[in-house]
């Protein structure tokens, strides 16, 4: 729009100009370069780019509610990703239990499979299997406990049974839940815990009433590839940041072993959104995908919100992008497609732009030809005449848009590279390109027309 109004007014300008230097200019000529200067290259490309967009996104699944959000994922800075399921498989189960000083191993496991009886998670699920295989247990009737289901609030679940609480969650949670200061940990159990953390495992605490038992170990593995893929978005200057309910040691382990470069750990709902308001506030763009109503909030803050088809009802309405097959991992490839999105848009907005230089020096020596004979010699394609040069013109604009269309809807490939990379490749391509491809079609365009008698 800003350049349609600047090259409307200049046209409008140069026949009062004529008529000051003692001569005139023909109105179709006016309207010719009007008409061949002004952006209409970007102005019907632009649209098919953003179809090209959407169509990639329908490919994969993704619903965008709307181009804006297309475009915003091209220009994200910061890309928040769930650890668990989209860096890691999700699928962490128990792998060995470790009692608390004065517990037996019988004790310790009949408590975490207590703990876990209201869990309906994979992982409290892989607790009472493994229990299970280890000792008889009996399991209380459904109808003579309280479930306490977990939450990321108290990130903590368990029974009530009779008289006892049984818990198990988050070491700093269940430590709260006992009123015990990490300090006071036996330090037996504080060295298994920190093991387990350091080796990229998750510890969950296991008490009755205010009881310390013994710890957990829930093992993850970082999802193969992953690590090159963050790799390449380092590349494209965007920053990964892995959120993660687990304790800082733990989140630290699975970062250094999937190639992120920032932690959330001990993440809540209300961490989520203050991080997201803190990037934002820094100038940078922030993208993330969730599934639960506890995500809502951070959803609707961040510049692309992405939501998993199989989440609640609060978190695909609070986004701006719905995953049908609900994989957290997709939120790579959105991002992706609207860096490839951007990319395609500077490269044919650079051609459009240097292609209008060619128009110039077709069309101006036209157009002053007989005010100004000495701007003959800026005819440096040698056009025949003025009509020549004017039409040759107007069918190079028309054919130019015809012949991009295809790039616009297929894409610029893109490379991992930085911006400032990104820039250099469009200038030399679509820049020098945008120069050399008019004035050497607007010359055969003129040969043509000439050699057909048609001006």
């Amino acid at each position: 729009i800003g350049l349609t109004l600047v090259f409307l007014i200049v046209v409008v300008t140069l026949q009062p100009f004529a008529h000051f230097a003692g001569g005139g200019l023909p109105l179709i000529f006016l309207a010719a370069l009007l008409v061949t200067l002004i952006p209409t290259t970007i102005g019907g490309l632009l649209s098919a780019i953003g179809i090209a967009g959407m169509d990639r996104l329908v490919r994969l699944n993704v619903i965008a509610r709307s181009g804006r959000a297309v475009e915003a994922a091209g220009d994200v800075h910061t890309l928040m990703l769930d650890k668990t399921g989209t860096i890691t498989f999700g699928n962490r189960r128990c792998s060995a239990l470790y009692a608390a000083p004065g517990v037996t191993a019988r004790e310790l496991g009949e408590g975490a499979l207590l703990a876990s009886l209201a869990d309906d998670t994979a992982e409290g699920k892989s607790i009472v299997e493994y229990l299970h295989q280890l000792h008889d247990f009996v399991e209380p009737p459904a109808g003579h406990y309280q479930p306490v289901a977990f939450t990321a609030q108290t990130r903590l679940s368990g029974i009530d049974l009779g008289a006892h609480r049984y818990r198990k969650g988050a070491v700093d949670a269940l430590l709260a839940f006992v009123d015990m200061p990490r300090a006071d940990m036996p330090p037996a159990l504080a060295r298994e815990v920190e093991r387990i953390a350091q080796s990229g495992g998750t510890p969950l605490l296991v008490c009755v009433d205010k009881r310390l038992l013994g710890v957990i170990h829930l093992k993850d593995v970082v999802k193969p590839g992953i690590r090159e893929r963050f790799a390449e978005l380092r590349k494209l200057g965007i920053r990964t940041v892995m959120v993660t309910g687990d304790n800082p040691l733990t989140a630290a382990a699975i970062a250094a072993e999937a190639g992120v470069d920032d932690v959330l750990a001990e993440a809540t709902p209300e961490k989520k959104l203050a991080r997201i308001r803190q990037e934002q506030q820094d100038g940078r763009l922030v993208a993330m995908c969730g599934d639960g109503a506890n995500d809502a909030p951070a959803l609707a803050q961040a510049d692309v919100g992405m939501a998993m088809n199989d989440g609640t009802q609060a978190a695909r309405e609070a986004a701006n992008m719905v995953d049908l097959d609900s994989d957290p991992t997709k939120l790579l490839d959105v991002v992706q497609v609207g860096k490839a999105l951007l990319v395609t848009r500077g490269a044919l907005t650079t051609f459009s732009i240097a292609n209008d230089v060619a128009k110039y020096f077709a069309i101006l020596p036209a157009l002053f030809a007989v005010i100004y004979p000495q701007l003959g010699v800026l005819n440096v394609m040698q056009l025949a005449s003025p009509q020549s040069a004017i039409l040759s013109a107007i069918v190079f604009n028309a054919l130019i848009i015809v012949v991009l269309i295809p790039l616009a809807l297929r894409g610029v490939q893109i490379k991992a590279a930085s911006a400032a990379q990104l820039l250099k490749r469009n200038l030399l391509i679509y820049g020098l390109g945008g120069i050399i491809v008019p004035f050497a079609g607007i010359k055969v365009i003129d040969l043509l027309l000439n050699a057909l008698h048609l001006v």
